[in-house]
């Protein structure tokens, strides 16, 4: 009876330890994280605007594009981060490109405004 209150309590306090762990994201997790969830945001807002376009709908059409430019560019401000947290030499001019691609379309909108 003694052995079956121990195994019992033996149980009992592992599953208690085993589910109480935090399994917190390390930083480099965080800022790809970060870069894959605002670009796809950024990428899904620009896939909505060009669907509109296409029906004949421009309703909010900059307000959407300043969004997702402003998304794009923090996307690949984390991107930065991830790469000089991993040590790695980040691809420079794809993400020159790219940073460009999002300032222009925020600078196209804007100007309009």
């Amino acid at each position: 009876m003694k052995r079956i209150i121990i195994y019992f309590l033996v149980i009992f306090i592992i599953n208690i330890y085993i589910l109480n762990q935090v399994k917190a994201e390390n930083e480099l997790d965080f800022y790809m994280n970060d870069f894959y969830t605002k670009s796809n945001e950024a990428s899904q807002i620009l896939k909505k605007i060009e669907s509109d376009m296409k029906q004949g709908l421009k309703t909010k059409v900059c307000s959407r594009q300043i969004k997702a430019a402003k998304l794009g560019i923090l996307a690949n401000e984390s991107l930065i981060k991830a790469f000089k947290i991993s040590g790695t030499e980040a691809p420079n001019p794809t993400i020159n490109a790219s940073q460009k691609r999002w300032e222009s379309l925020l600078n196209a909108c804007k100007n309009i405004n």
